[in-house]
Protein backbone atom coordinates (compact mmCIF):
# COMPACT_ATOMS: atom_id res chain seq x y z
CA UNK A 1 0.00 0.00 0.00
CA UNK A 2 2.83 2.37 0.86
CA UNK A 3 4.52 1.64 -2.47
CA UNK A 4 1.29 2.51 -4.28
CA UNK A 5 1.02 5.89 -2.49
CA UNK A 6 4.68 6.58 -3.18
CA UNK A 7 4.09 5.97 -6.91
CA UNK A 8 1.11 8.33 -6.89
CA UNK A 9 3.09 11.00 -5.03
CA UNK A 10 6.02 10.66 -7.45
CA UNK A 11 3.64 10.88 -10.38
CA UNK A 12 1.99 14.02 -8.93
CA UNK A 13 5.43 15.53 -8.26
CA UNK A 14 6.53 14.88 -11.87
CA UNK A 15 3.27 16.37 -13.20
CA UNK A 16 3.64 19.44 -10.96
CA UNK A 17 7.23 20.04 -12.03
CA UNK A 18 6.35 19.53 -15.71
CA UNK A 19 3.41 21.95 -15.37
CA UNK A 20 5.63 24.54 -13.71
CA UNK A 21 8.26 24.20 -16.46
CA UNK A 22 5.65 24.51 -19.20
CA UNK A 23 4.07 27.54 -17.54
CA UNK A 24 7.49 29.16 -17.12
CA UNK A 25 8.34 28.58 -20.79
CA UNK A 26 5.28 30.61 -21.82
CA UNK A 27 6.21 33.48 -19.52
CA UNK A 28 7.32 36.03 -22.12
CA UNK A 29 9.83 38.47 -20.77
CA UNK A 30 9.12 41.97 -21.90
CA UNK A 31 11.90 43.64 -23.88
CA UNK A 32 13.20 46.86 -22.36
CA UNK A 33 11.86 49.92 -24.15
CA UNK A 34 14.49 51.37 -26.47
CA UNK A 35 15.01 55.01 -25.62
CA UNK A 36 15.14 57.24 -28.68
CA UNK A 37 17.80 59.94 -28.72
CA UNK A 38 18.13 63.13 -30.76
CA UNK A 39 14.64 62.88 -32.24
CA UNK A 40 13.79 66.27 -33.77
CA UNK A 41 10.98 65.77 -36.29
CA UNK A 42 9.03 62.86 -34.87
CA UNK A 43 6.57 63.41 -32.01
CA UNK A 44 7.98 62.99 -28.51
CA UNK A 45 5.52 60.12 -28.05
CA UNK A 46 6.84 58.17 -31.07
CA UNK A 47 7.91 54.64 -30.24
CA UNK A 48 11.02 52.90 -31.48
CA UNK A 49 8.85 50.70 -33.73
CA UNK A 50 7.12 53.73 -35.29
CA UNK A 51 10.40 55.52 -36.03
CA UNK A 52 12.01 52.32 -37.30
CA UNK A 53 9.06 51.73 -39.64
CA UNK A 54 9.35 55.31 -40.97
CA UNK A 55 13.09 54.84 -41.52
CA UNK A 56 12.40 51.64 -43.47
CA UNK A 57 9.95 53.58 -45.65
CA UNK A 58 12.51 56.35 -46.25
CA UNK A 59 15.06 53.74 -47.35
CA UNK A 60 12.62 52.34 -49.91
CA UNK A 61 11.46 55.77 -51.12
CA UNK A 62 15.06 56.94 -51.70
CA UNK A 63 16.58 53.59 -52.64
CA UNK A 64 19.29 53.96 -49.99
CA UNK A 65 20.56 52.29 -46.83
CA UNK A 66 20.89 53.68 -43.30
CA UNK A 67 24.38 55.06 -43.93
CA UNK A 68 23.00 57.53 -46.47
CA UNK A 69 21.74 59.75 -43.61
CA UNK A 70 23.33 58.24 -40.49
CA UNK A 71 27.00 58.56 -39.57
CA UNK A 72 29.13 55.57 -38.53
CA UNK A 73 30.17 55.08 -34.93
CA UNK A 74 33.61 56.48 -34.12
CA UNK A 75 34.79 53.26 -32.43
CA UNK A 76 33.23 50.85 -34.91
CA UNK A 77 32.65 52.26 -38.42
CA UNK A 78 30.65 49.15 -39.36
CA UNK A 79 27.85 50.22 -37.00
CA UNK A 80 25.67 53.31 -37.33
CA UNK A 81 25.58 56.00 -34.67
CA UNK A 82 21.88 56.74 -35.10
CA UNK A 83 21.67 59.78 -32.78
CA UNK A 84 24.73 61.48 -34.32
CA UNK A 85 24.29 64.61 -36.46
CA UNK A 86 27.71 64.20 -38.15
CA UNK A 87 26.19 63.40 -41.56
CA UNK A 88 24.79 66.61 -43.14
CA UNK A 89 22.26 64.57 -45.13
CA UNK A 90 20.44 63.90 -41.87
CA UNK A 91 19.59 67.61 -41.56
CA UNK A 92 18.42 67.65 -45.18
CA UNK A 93 16.22 64.63 -44.44
CA UNK A 94 14.71 66.42 -41.45
CA UNK A 95 13.89 69.44 -43.60
CA UNK A 96 12.28 67.17 -46.19
CA UNK A 97 10.17 65.52 -43.48
CA UNK A 98 9.03 68.95 -42.28
CA UNK A 99 8.29 69.99 -45.86
CA UNK A 100 6.13 66.94 -46.66
CA UNK A 101 4.30 67.28 -43.33
CA UNK A 102 3.56 70.94 -44.09
CA UNK A 103 2.35 70.17 -47.62
CA UNK A 104 0.07 67.44 -46.33
CA UNK A 105 -1.38 69.59 -43.54
CA UNK A 106 -1.77 72.84 -45.49
CA UNK A 107 -2.62 71.70 -48.98
CA UNK A 108 -3.34 68.03 -49.45
CA UNK A 109 -5.73 67.81 -46.51
CA UNK A 110 -7.87 70.58 -48.04
CA UNK A 111 -8.42 68.77 -51.36
CA UNK A 112 -12.06 67.81 -51.70
CA UNK A 113 -12.64 64.28 -52.84
CA UNK A 114 -15.71 63.08 -54.68
CA UNK A 115 -17.46 59.77 -54.27
CA UNK A 116 -15.97 58.55 -57.56
CA UNK A 117 -12.36 59.07 -56.41
CA UNK A 118 -10.49 55.80 -56.26
CA UNK A 119 -7.97 57.17 -53.74
CA UNK A 120 -9.71 58.53 -50.66
CA UNK A 121 -6.48 59.45 -48.90
CA UNK A 122 -3.72 61.15 -50.81
CA UNK A 123 -0.50 62.27 -49.19
CA UNK A 124 2.85 63.60 -50.27
CA UNK A 125 5.67 61.25 -49.29
CA UNK A 126 9.36 61.06 -50.08
CA UNK A 127 8.46 58.73 -52.92
CA UNK A 128 6.30 61.44 -54.55
CA UNK A 129 9.45 63.15 -55.82
CA UNK A 130 12.28 60.68 -55.23
CA UNK A 131 10.67 57.61 -56.81
CA UNK A 132 13.29 55.28 -55.37
CA UNK A 133 16.30 57.52 -56.11
CA UNK A 134 18.48 59.52 -53.68
CA UNK A 135 18.01 62.75 -55.66
CA UNK A 136 14.45 63.87 -56.48
CA UNK A 137 13.45 63.98 -60.10
CA UNK A 138 13.39 67.54 -61.45
CA UNK A 139 10.92 66.89 -64.22
CA UNK A 140 7.97 64.55 -64.70
CA UNK A 141 8.55 61.10 -66.02
CA UNK A 142 8.08 60.80 -69.78
CA UNK A 143 4.78 59.35 -70.97
CA UNK A 144 4.75 55.60 -71.54
CA UNK A 145 5.41 54.39 -75.07
CA UNK A 146 2.37 53.86 -77.30
CA UNK A 147 0.89 50.38 -77.51
CA UNK A 148 2.36 48.20 -80.26
CA UNK A 149 0.99 49.04 -83.69
CA UNK A 150 0.03 52.62 -82.84
CA UNK A 151 1.88 55.78 -83.70
CA UNK A 152 3.43 58.17 -81.20
CA UNK A 153 1.16 59.94 -78.76
CA UNK A 154 0.69 63.68 -79.22
CA UNK A 155 2.74 65.80 -76.84
CA UNK A 156 0.70 68.17 -74.67
CA UNK A 157 1.79 71.82 -74.72
CA UNK A 158 3.53 73.09 -71.57
CA UNK A 159 1.20 74.54 -68.92
CA UNK A 160 0.36 78.23 -69.31
CA UNK A 161 0.47 78.27 -73.12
Amino acid sequence: MLAQHRKKLNFLLVITIAGALITQSFNVQQQPVKKLKNIKVFPATATYQEVDHAMDQFKVDLGVKCNYCHAPEKDNPRKMDMPSDDNPKKDIAREMIRMTDEMNKKYISSIKHTESDTAKIQVVTCNTCHRGAPKPFGKPLPPPPPPPGQGPRPVAPPPGR
